[in-house]
């Protein structure tokens, strides 16, 4: 398994982590799973036994379920991993039961310590931006659970380019601790983290963990064109990602079928590669509600796309670009695509 260092930092970590959101299976998390201690315990086990390190859980997950189980299936093999959790959103119905204020950041970082049985934390990560909390509250918070050693790095998650450019400099301006990732969704379905958010994450040294990079399922290889959608699926129950064109996702699928057969490789295992060549990515964080998922997942770490696959990729998923996106590349034209180059080219 390859390993990367997370940011500008010397934490490495490997090219593919596991996210336990399938965990648990309480109310509408059971769309996404509802994986209990046995299997889950195989499951970890396996990701580690192929060189897995990171595992990325949120305390908002099945209500703290997934924590806990996930804690119960690390064991004495803890020490062995890095644990990446997250918190912003509402654990209780209190006024100060959400959100990134001192109150909360602190209050919910020795509830998932609790769940998680640890007495520290590897990556601790604000779940979403807080237009409402002073981020140079958000900061000193999280220096704080840094010095008590409660926490040993912090991430930032969903931040918007403008949010995640503030925090950093709140940073620097104070000598503080700086965000060393940052969690976007991320895809051949959704490529918007072009625009700001891998720009600034290369510019600041902030690494990148993609979350859902078969894009809620759609990249899996069961919806293809002229076939039923699956009946089992997560997206037989709960909302994707926004409004899909499905030409397009047509389209992405077909080129992806057409490279996973000359690798002799799963569809899915396009779609992790992907990503794995794009530029500012350190992470892609797979999930799997079985045995037989997380093997062909894990696989996808055996091989590479070429160049030439990259670039065909980037062809038949390209979007139209939004202002002022269209006016850098008409006027910057070579400067201005070298910024998106692919992790080849670095």
């Amino acid at each position: 398994m390859e390993m990367r260092f997370l940011g500008r930092s010397g934490l490495q970590v490997s090219v593919l982590s596991f996210g336990t959101m399938t965990f648990g299976g309480e109310s509408f998390w059971s769309g996404m799973g509802s994986t209990q201690v046995d299997e889950a315990r195989s499951l970890v086990s396996q990701c580690i036994d192929k060189g897995v390190n990171l595992f990325d859980t949120a305390d908002i997950y099945s209500s703290g379920q997934s924590e806990q189980i996930l804690g119960e299936a690390l064991g004495p093999r803890r020490k062995e991993v890095l644990i990446a959790t997250k918190a912003f959103a509402p654990m209780g119905t209190g006024p100060n039961d959400l959100g990134s204020s001192r109150y909360h950041l602190i209050e919910a970082c020795e509830a998932s310590l609790r769940r998680l049985r640890t007495d520290y934390i590897d990556l601790y990560q604000v779940h979403n931006f807080d237009a409402f909390t002073p981020v140079e509250e958000t900061m000193r918070a999280l220096d704080a659970l840094v010095q008590s050693g409660k926490v040993r790095y912090i991430g930032s998650s969903n931040f918007p380019g403008w949010g995640l450019m503030k925090a950093m400099a709140v940073s620097d301006q104070r000598g503080g601790e700086r965000f060393i990732s940052q969690q976007i969704y991320y895809s051949l379905l959704a490529r918007e983290a072009e625009y700001e958010l891998v720009p600034v994450g290369i510019d600041q040294g902030v690494g990148i963990l993609v979350w859902s990079p078969l894009a809620f399922g759609w990249l899996s290889g069961k919806y293809r064109r002229g076939q039923a959608p699956p009946t089992n699926a997560r997206l037989a129950t709960m909302d994707g990602p926004g409004t899909v064109d499905m030409e397009h996702l047509y389209a992405i699928v077909d080129a992806m079928d057409e490279i996973a057969k000359a690798h002799s490789a799963s569809v899915a295992q396009v779609a992790l590669n992907y990503l794995r060549g794009k530029a500012g990515v350190t992470s892609i964080i797979i999930g799997a509600r079985n045995q037989q998922q997380l093997q062909d997942n894990l696989a996808a770490a055996d091989w590479v796309l070429s160049k030439e696959e990259i670039k065909r990729l980037d062809q038949v998923s390209a979007l139209p670009l939004p202002y002022p996106y269209w006016h850098h590349f008409k006027w910057g034209s070579g400067r201005a695509m070298r910024q998106f180059g692919d992790a080849t080219d670095q």
